[in-house]
């Protein structure tokens, strides 16, 4: 990795975005099965591993923890502040500035641009699972998708996934099943499967929509066949809001007195549970061994009224560049994952999307996107196979933008963007969420939350310096000591931020509500270029 004096001697010649190398051939051995779980909202210290201190009684994540400890933990993981950047991240192999910042709902439609004009992943980039299945593996997707809807190719089975059951939007109602929207009524189902409005039984109906997923990816293991490895893309609701939970959860943590942390964390633990069933069903159907299961959460931990979450030490939250918003809890774990590697942690930085090129490089296909127009950008995802397969290999990303934060093509303020260059980052303009949680948040001084809602740090236009090594709490802003490395880095940043995809994604298009109403029966779906 590139320390700081060789960053300003180089970074012209060596820090780049795209990632040119054609890397096609695993390293590693036959073709693992994949285990993609990216959990929703999951803040910084509502996981064990991340919790040294007495107030750890408030968090039971055994599973999480087990995995984490003894895989490798990924202690400089970043994604998009928000969850619907991120997910098109992954799925795309694209950093967010280079595929979506705008958090919009995936009812909108730009006329005037057939290329980029909708929520969510263009139409003519090429999906994570695209590239998978041509590698003979078997896709299917469970849970939120939230990258795409307008039109059937931006689906998860428009973009190469075998199957899918789950949602479009940001988050649904987890026994209703219903996400708002403009239409009326404006509660409208939000459930999916494969090419069709999911048709439940009279026992799924009104079911926690996370049981039906954790029961869908068991299914999944059990009937997958020896003939292709498995890649199972796990996105569950939990833990965005509405906080809801079923009772057995809510009853286990009867000591935590504030309503959001008590719902938040019973939510946490029904996640653990779920994914504990996952994994042993992996092994009993004796494919653990052969597994490379990557966990990570889209997006810090929020902090908002109502929220529930806690990222302390770190500052800040979901929907903010602060650490808390953007550094994640991360790891990677499995049979397949070398010996040598397991209980060790990295420090290396690691971006979401780069988990593109990296399942691209084990199941042996060219990661490059070559087959859609010259005007959208091309893949940002770097392999980190050896990264994560040897403790000798350092990290190939040097740098990580952090975009703007956008919704329904309106700029939000405290969305301010920013680079890391590690060990330095820097923030330019307003950055929102701004503080620092204690051990127990919320408490009673900020009840259910919003301790930071609305309080913003003015970085301006010459930027906040930190030193997140140094200073991981980004605490001490440096750009009036480090002026010289503050100039550089304003430099590197203006250079990045010109490169942005920033598409009109247009606006809500009535379109939705009447092919949901009138042709769906009641539930949201693809509503461009169908019948």
């Amino acid at each position: 990795m590139l320390n700081a004096v060789s960053f300003f001697l180089t970074v012209s010649v060596t820090v780049t975005l795209a990632i040119p190398a054609n890397q096609t051939k695993s390293r590693v051995g036959d073709k693992p099965h994949i285990l993609l779980v990216l959990i929703d909202d999951l803040g910084w210290a509502n996981v064990g591993y991340h919790r040294h201190h007495p107030a750890a009684v408030h968090v039971d994540t055994p599973i999480i923890d087990r995995l984490a400890t003894e895989g490798l933990q990924l202690d400089q993981h970043y994604v998009n502040m928000v969850c619907g950047p991120s997910r098109a991240s992954l799925m795309s192999g694209r950093l967010p500035i280079h595929v979506n910042v705008d958090n919009g709902t995936p009812d909108l439609y730009n006329p005037d641009d057939p290329v980029a004009g909708y929520q969510g992943i263009p139409p003519a980039m090429t999906g994570m699972a695209e590239k998978l299945r041509s590698g003979g593996y078997a896709t299917h997707q469970v849970g939120k998708w939230d990258a795409g809807m307008a039109r059937t190719e931006q689906t998860a089975m428009g973009r190469g996934f075998d199957t899918s059951y789950g949602y479009f939007h940001h988050s649904c109602n987890y026994y209703t099943h219903t996400a708002l929207g403009s239409c009326d009524p404006p509660n409208i189902t939000d459930f999916w499967e494969n090419d069709a409005p999911a048709v439940l039984s009279d026992t799924q109906q009104g079911e926690y929509v996370d049981e039906l997923y954790r029961q869908r990816a068991l299914d999944i293991i059990r009937n997958h066949t020896g003939s292709s490895p498995l890649f199972l893309y796990y996105a569950p609701h939990v833990v965005h809001m509405p906080l809801q939970v079923p009772y057995y959860y809510w009853n286990l943590f009867e000591d935590i007195e504030d309503e959001c942390r008590r719902n938040y964390t019973a939510m946490v633990k029904f996640t653990d549970d779920a994914l504990n069933d996952i994994v042993q069903e992996l092994k009993d159907q004796n494919m653990w061994e052969n597994t490379l299961l990557v966990f990570s959460s889209d997006n810090g931990g929020p902090l908002y009224e109502g929220a529930g979450a806690n990222n302390y030490p770190l500052r800040g939250g979901k929907g903010s560049n602060w650490q808390g918003g953007v550094r994640v809890n991360a790891f990677v774990s499995g049979g397949y994952l070398p010996e040598e590697m397991h209980g060790q942690e990295k420090s290396g930085l690691v971006a979401l999307c780069d988990w593109y090129a990296t399942f691209c490089e084990l199941a042996g296909v060219d990661p490059d996107d070559n087959v859609m127009p010259d005007d959208l950008p091309n893949i940002d995802s770097l392999s980190m196979v050896d990264f994560i397969t040897s403790m000798d290999a350092e990290s190939p990303r040097t740098e990580v933008p952090l975009g703007p934060h956008y919704m329904n093509n309106q700029f939000i303020g405290g969305g301010g963007a920013g680079l890391i260059v590690y060990p330095y980052k820097i923030l330019v303009g307003e950055i929102g969420f701004n503080g620092w949680n204690g051990p127990i948040y919320p408490n009673t001084t900020h009840e259910c939350g919003g301790g930071t809602t609305g309080v913003n740090e003015d970085c301006g236009e010459i930027g906040c310096l930190f030193n997140i090594e140094d200073d991981p709490e980004e605490r001490h802003n440096l750009n009036s000591t480090l002026s010289t490395v503050l100039v550089r880095m304003r430099e590197r940043y203006d250079e990045v931020m010109l490169t942005r995809f920033l598409p009109n994604r247009g606006t809500i298009d009535p379109m939705a509500c009447e092919k949901a109403l009138d042709d769906y029966g009641g539930v949201w779906g693809p509503f461009i270029g169908v019948d």
